[in-house]
């Protein structure tokens, strides 16, 4: 029996704009195994966050699903109604936006504000609500919890604010949580926080996290395995180890050369030359394939199919076939490496096993 507790298959999902249909998400497919933490990374427009919109079922009006299944725990959620979903909608997944300030009430205390998803879907007291809310407010270390419940966000920082948003997500156990770019508005030191928070609260409550960044070396922290997008197509897919000691796609190759090491100062910062395609007409090759420096003629013709590395590891790039060159990645991916390998001590007090 399969222990995913979310599949994604063969979604695609268009936009409906004055200029033309947007092809946002093209065929993509992946799964989510219980208690596990799943990054899906990519430069902003790759289509992370409309994916995770879907499974929320949260997208915009002018969005047009035209093929696919999301199956959580067997069940078709593009088939759900709305009453359907809003019962899972906080419940059984909850999601964290990217920016706090935007995702709470700046009328309403935080008491009641981490109080109300217990009382819309569980339809427990307010009394018992309020209770509960301040367990989880101390869950995620609100200092004075009790105190602050009848606060408001305006008095709270940035960092407590995220803490919030991530108590309300928490507070009625989700089997799924969905954070989306948690940490980009918040500083290092109060990012590093936020993700061993995250790390904490999964083992804790044992849920299943989708986590979206851009940024690699939040990715290196936090995740089990990690799903690279590049222009509305997973192109790479591995444990985290895989992702970033035997990358094999050259976007992926691309945005490991471009994070800073700790060793950077008086060195140049790769960057990934030329921008992504327009999806309004998607190309017909390769979407990667004009800022490729290893393309090859089929690059430009046909789109790659997933080759194997392993049974964890897939990778949509024309470098796997038998007959293409061999081309060997980057010197800087070492130097990312050993970064990495850094960044999991200190995460973790040693590598992962």
């Amino acid at each position: 029996m399969s222990n995913n507790i979310l599949e994604i298959n063969h979604l695609k999902i268009n936009f409906k704009t004055f200029a033309g249909t947007v092809q946002a998400i093209r065929d993509i497919s992946f799964t989510l195994k219980k208690g596990e933490t799943l990054a899906i990374v990519g430069e902003s427009g790759s289509g992370k966050s409309v994916t995770t919109r879907s499974i929320m079922g949260l997208l915009a009006a002018n969005a047009v699903i035209e093929q696919g299944e999301i199956l959580f725990k067997g069940k078709d959620l593009l088939k759900e109604s709305d009453r359907e979903m809003d019962d899972h909608r906080g419940n059984d997944i909850s999601m964290i936006f990217q920016d706090p300030m935007t995702s709470l009430d700046p009328t309403m205390n935080i008491g009641r504000q981490v109080a109300e998803p217990l009382m819309i879907h569980n339809k427990i007291s307010k009394e018992k609500a309020l209770k509960r809310a301040q367990e989880v407010l101390e869950l995620v270390g609100i200092p004075d919890a009790q105190k602050r419940m009848k606060d408001f966000p305006h008095q709270f920082s940035g960092g407590q604010r995220q803490r919030i948003v991530i108590a309300i997500a928490i507070v009625n156990n989700p089997e799924i949580l969905i954070a989306d770019e948690p940490t980009t508005a918040l500083d290092v030191t109060v990012q590093a926080q936020i993700i061993d928070l995250m790390r904490d609260l999964q083992k804790r409550l044992e849920t299943s996290i989708i986590f979206i960044t851009h940024d690699l070396g939040v990715v290196a922290g936090i995740a089990d395995r990690v799903a690279v997008m590049y222009a509305g197509k997973i192109v790479e897919v591995g444990t985290v180890d895989e992702i970033f000691y035997q990358p094999k796609h050259p976007y992926t190759w691309g945005l490991l050369s471009s994070m800073p090491t700790l060793d950077i100062k008086g060195s140049k910062l790769s960057s990934i030359p030329g921008t992504p395609p327009d999806l309004l007409d998607p190309p017909k090759g390769d979407a990667f394939a004009p800022r490729n420096p290893y393309a090859m003629q089929i690059d430009l013709e046909a789109q790659p199919p997933f080759f194997k590395v392993s049974d964890t590891h897939f990778a949509a790039t024309w470098l796997l076939h038998p007959d293409a060159p061999k081309v060997e990645p980057p010197k800087a991916i070492l130097e990312r490496a050993k970064e990495y390998e850094h960044l999991t001590k200190t995460a973790s007090g040693g590598l992962r096993k």
